[in-house]
């Protein structure tokens, strides 16, 4: 097992909070998904445009080289093709009635699944209301049609692709996760962990939490997945850092490890990211108390190899495709006043520089 060394190197702002973002395989571009619309952003000069918006937030944005494009969805349940020269957009999906959570782009950018999902309690329990619509369907990249729309309990709050492509996974609120054939669309495997979900008892009585993002291994046979930890009171946002690693693609699915004791504080994470060694992953996310928002982990051992505290919520972790440096997004805050009738910029970007001790 290595130690790493995490160096910030660049940091700027962007007029709004970030959701979502994806870099670009050169490593000098990102496209970001904000609350306020679609920017594309230079790395290296620190500049940003905005190229496009939604009815709502943005809630992720996917590059689709091949195409000259940019893929976003949002809260509006639309998803939308914006052509990189023109700026325009060329192709917009009303996917879903409902937000579009989280969106994932298969390796070889074929296919685009998006998961959606609205918590309803039902019955004295409070458990989910059935779907009111499929909550993850699975999109052509090339055409925007449809190939499937899958059965999940909302809300399904992340989704991923296998390396190969061959697999899609989401997970959600009750921290179940579901694993199809993206190309049959046939369930492959099922399981569930409670340790993501929250039932509020003192200030809501509600389900919190869930499954907040999940990667497969590099080998494909194993998921990890990253929320946070139970809490007795949810709105105190006070459970785990917590991320689990299960063996999916067994007969009986099995966890095989978690945040280590020690080695974790306080806050939701939302964001995992694998490094293209396949060795090292990043979970990041809010920090509530102790010392790091965002941290490595080593696959096969799962011991912590690297902290940071960034001083701001980190909503998504991309590495560049040569694994030299972790890019990082989020928000600082919410703007209390305007200055010079214009909010002051609160997304954030960070670039940090890996080297190993």
């Amino acid at each position: 097992m290595k130690s790493t060394s995490l160096n910030l190197t660049a940091e700027f702002k962007l007029p709004s909070g970030v959701l979502g973002a994806s870099v670009s395989d050169d490593g000098t571009s990102l496209v970001a998904a904000c609350m306020d619309g679609v920017y594309l952003a230079e790395l290296a000069n620190k500049t940003s445009e905005r190229i496009g918006q939604h009815g709502s937030y943005v809630s992720s944005a996917a590059f689709l080289p091949e195409q000259h494009t940019v893929v976003t969805s949002g809260y509006d349940g639309v998803m939308q093709w914006i052509d990189l020269t023109t700026k325009e957009q060329t192709r917009v999906l009303r996917l879903h009635d409902f937000w579009s959570w989280d969106m994932s782009v298969s390796p070889d950018r074929k296919l685009i699944a998006s998961v959606t999902g609205q918590y309803l309690a039902g019955g004295y329990k409070y458990k989910p209301l059935p779907e009111r619509e499929p909550s993850v369907k699975i999109v052509s990249a090339e055409t925007g049609e449809i190939q499937h729309s899958l059965p999940h309990i909302p809300s399904v709050q992340a989704v991923a692709f296998s390396p190969g492509g061959q697999f899609v996974a989401a997970g959600n609120l009750m921290g179940e996760v579901r694993v199809w054939n993206a190309h049959s669309g046939q369930l492959a495997a099922s399981f569930t962990t409670p340790d993501f979900t929250s039932w509020g008892i003192i200030k809501s009585h509600s389900y919190l939490g869930g499954i907040f993002a999940l990667k497969f291994t590099p080998d494909g046979k194993e998921l990890l997945l990253a929320g946070m930890g139970s809490m007795r009171d949810p709105m105190a946002g006070n459970g785990r850092q917590l991320w689990q690693k299960w063996a999916w693609n067994e007969p009986t699915p099995r966890k095989l490890d978690e945040t280590h004791k020690g080695e974790s504080g306080e806050g939701l994470m939302e964001t995992l990211a694998v490094h293209p060694d396949g060795k090292q992953f990043v979970m990041g996310g809010r920090l509530r108390g102790g010392e790091w928002n965002a941290a490595m982990f080593d696959v096969a051992s799962g011991a912590r190899t690297a902290t940071l505290k960034t001083g701001f919520r980190i909503t998504e972790a991309n590495f560049t495709a040569d694994g030299k440096q972790l890019i990082l997004v989020g928000a600082q805050g919410q703007p209390k006043k305007m200055v010079d009738g214009v909010f002051p910029d609160f997304g954030r970007v960070e670039i940090h520089d890996l080297t190993d001790k």
